[in-house]
């Protein structure tokens, strides 16, 4: 009799510690107003709690989430008609801020003697920076936005996302978007620039609070080959379209003034934009051969008043490659555009040329 009874005391202890077990591995359901709620994250029973994904629940009842990574702290707030107006304002109001100041880039000329870009940045970022985050520019100008150069200049930012972090507190991710002339008579981009903005609530007003520049995007190029000599170039994707004029340089005499001594093309690559009545910089090639170049070294002959001579591009077996001394001497526009590209080397002569 008593091992009957304990038998049957094993049994009933085994079948309640499987039932439990089993109990144990069922999933966790939650059901939120009589509908059962699926997470990316299963519930899971710990000493006696269950622990849920806040997230997922409180989005369910209609409340709002924030995650603040900076203070790690959960925001959960309840959301009215009245809170999802407010906050459509208050994405209309960021949106206003950021876009405001993207437009005003090109008025802060980042090459202006200290006192002026004070002044400018004063005028131009005062009502859109927080104080201190204008002092700290001030005080290095070099981290700051602005323009520059004169072409291509910041034309706007344009918001790729815009990211609620804490309450009163925005990250705006976008690019500040490069013109040229060009750009603004015929379209398109000359270059972007990724930008993180934090735009925060102080007092009554929305201010840009942090600003991080990215690098510039890497943008299309075009190559221009020339057979004839035996060279290419490459281009930025905002001159397709270009044209090639060729002219003829003179090397004079040095001994016999107005005698020319020498002769050779010149190869201008002419923007898609240029007019007669709105001329931009070309980009000059003199070519030389190697007898001509040599002769001009020692010498022999010289090209027009400068004091110093071409500067050498690139050569291969046969010609030699230069950009004229005082191109940009007038300065027209585009001519720093101009200056960037030829600092790229962008003048390849074909070593097998001969």
């Amino acid at each position: 009799m008593k091992k009957q009874l304990l038998v049957l005391t094993l049994v009933l202890l085994l079948t309640t510690t499987v039932i439990a077990a089993a109990r144990a591995l069922a999933p966790i359901i939650i059901v939120v107003n009589g509908s059962p709620l699926e997470t990316d994250v299963a519930p899971v029973l710990t000493q006696g709690r269950v622990l849920a994904p806040v997230r997922a629940i409180a989005e369910k009842l209609g409340a709002e989430v924030i995650w603040d990574g900076e203070n790690n702290t959960v925001y959960i707030n309840t959301i009215t008609k009245d809170g999802e107006l407010e906050e459509k304002d208050a994405e209309a109001e960021v949106t206003a801020v950021v876009e405001t100041f993207g437009a005003r880039l090109q008025m802060v000329s980042l090459l202006a003697p200290e006192d002026i870009l004070a002044q400018s940045m004063e005028e131009n970022y005062g009502d859109l920076v927080a104080p201190g985050l204008l002092e700290e520019w001030l005080r290095e100008p070099a981290k700051a936005p602005g323009r520059q150069l004169s072409s291509p200049w910041p034309e706007r930012i344009e918001i790729n996302a815009l990211e609620k972090t804490a309450p009163n507190r925005y990250q705006v991710r976008g690019e500040i978007i490069e013109v040229t002339s060009a750009e603004v008579a015929g379209g398109g981009i000359a270059a972007r620039r990724p930008i993180n903005l934090v735009v925060e609530k102080v007092g009554n007003s929305w201010l840009i609070t942090a600003f991080t520049l990215g690098d510039y995007e890497e943008a299309g190029t075009i190559i221009y080959d020339n057979d004839e000599y035996g060279f290419r170039f490459t281009l930025p994707e905002s001159w397709a379209g270009y044209t090639i004029v060729t002219e003829e340089w003179e090397g004079l005499n040095p001994e016999a003034p107005g005698e020319i001594a020498a002769r050779g093309p010149i190869i201008s690559i002419r923007h898609p934009r240029w007019t007669a009545e709105r001329p931009r910089q070309d980009i000059p090639i003199m070519v030389f051969t190697h007898a001509q170049w040599e002769a001009m070294e020692q010498g022999a002959f010289h090209i027009g008043a400068a004091p110093i001579g071409p500067r050498e591009l690139d050569r291969n077996g046969k010609y030699v490659f230069a950009l004229p001394a005082r191109y940009n001497f007038a300065f027209p526009e585009g001519y720093e555009e101009v200056e960037a590209i030829l600092e790229t080397n962008p003048l390849q002569a074909n070593e097998n040329y001969s």
